[in-house]
This record gives structure tokens, C-alpha cells and sequence, in this order.
């Protein structure tokens, strides 16, 4: 079984290399075949780590800087979700569009940079391996309780509501 945080690091590669697809596509037609799984996976990804990770950071894994790390997660999340939708309400290729795409991709890369420099070093510090284990388990089960995203809501979350809420 995987530990949460190397099913993490697998998304986060997914991330990047969708993102580069959308660089070498030609046509609207191939950027839809991209971006729309793209999209989706970004948006469950983000209510995976919400629903599984963040809460364990806040409770008992995270050290100092947990509510920190947290609340810039959330803020980041809702970024991209703010991206994800703003190409939504576009045309595929449109310049609309790709402002939205790449608002999605430069707060992504920027959230990825983050959590793999803090919060998952630190949530590895501090997490047993029988838990990392354990949520890594719940992680792949989320993702199968949630095909295409079925019963997520992905909107965004006010970050102090959520880190009282989880911790």
C-alpha cells in the first residue's frame, strides 16, 4: 500500500505533465481532451487533500506551522478552482480560456512548489507510517467513492471556517 504522501507527489507529476500537453496541442478539439480531465483531476485532488490530508496536518502531523501551512493550501485550492471555472464560462482556445488555464496552472505550480518544500516534509516528520498508510489507503478509496468527481462539490472554502472546523 501507498503512503499518502507519495500518491501526492504521482498527482502532482500528473499535474505537470497535462499542463505541458496543453503547451504542444493544436486544434480546440485536442486542448479539450487535455484540459478537461485536467481540470477535473485538480478539482478532486484538491477535495481529497481537504477531505483526508489537511485535517491530520491540523490535528497531530503538521509541527509549528500546520494552521500556516493550512490555510495557504485552502487559499491556493480555491485559486485554482477560481481558475478552473473562469476557463469554464470560455471557449476552448480562446484567449478568455487560456487566461483561466493558466491562472489554474501558475497558482497549481506555485501550490505544488509549497506543499512539496513544507507541508508534506513536514507531514512526514511528523506522521507515523502507519498513518501515512492508513490515509493513503482512504486516499485511493476517495478517489474511487468519487468517480469523475460524482457527489464533489469543488467550490471554494473560507480558511479560517475550515481550520476551526478540522482542528
Amino acid at each position: 500500500m501507498d503512503d499518502i504522501t507519495a500518491l501526492i507527489l504521482e498527482d502532482h507529476h500528473r499535474f505537470r505533465v497535462g499542463f505541458a500537453r496543453l503547451d504542444d496541442a493544436r486544434s480546440p478539439q485536442e486542448l479539450e481532451a487535455i484540459w478537461t480531465p485536467l481540470a477535473l483531476h485538480l478539482d478532486i485532488h484538491a477535495d481529497a487533500e481537504e477531505e483526508i490530508l489537511y485535517p491530520h496536518l491540523l490535528k497531530d502531523a503538521g509541527g509549528d506551522n500546520a494552521k500556516e501551512e493550512t490555510d495557504d493550501a485552502i487559499r491556493d485550492h480555491n485559486k485554482i478552482r477560481d481558475g478552473i471555472d473562469e476557463a469554464s464560462r470560455h471557449p476552448v482556445g480562446s484567449d478568455a480560456w487560456w487566461k483561466g488555464v493558466w491562472k489554474a496552472r501558475t497558482e497549481n505550480s506555485e501550490h505544488l512548489a509549497e506543499e512539496e518544500d513544507e507541508v508534506l516534509p513536514d507531514f512526514r516528520k511528523h506522521a507515523s507510517r502507519e498513518l501515512r498508510l492508513e490515509l493513503g489507503a482512504r486516499w485511493l478509496r476517495f478517489f474511487g467513492e468519487h468517480p469523475q468527481g460524482r457527489g464533489l462539490s469543488f467550490v471554494d472554502k473560507d480558511p479560517a471556517r475550515y481550520i476551526e472546523e478540522n482542528s
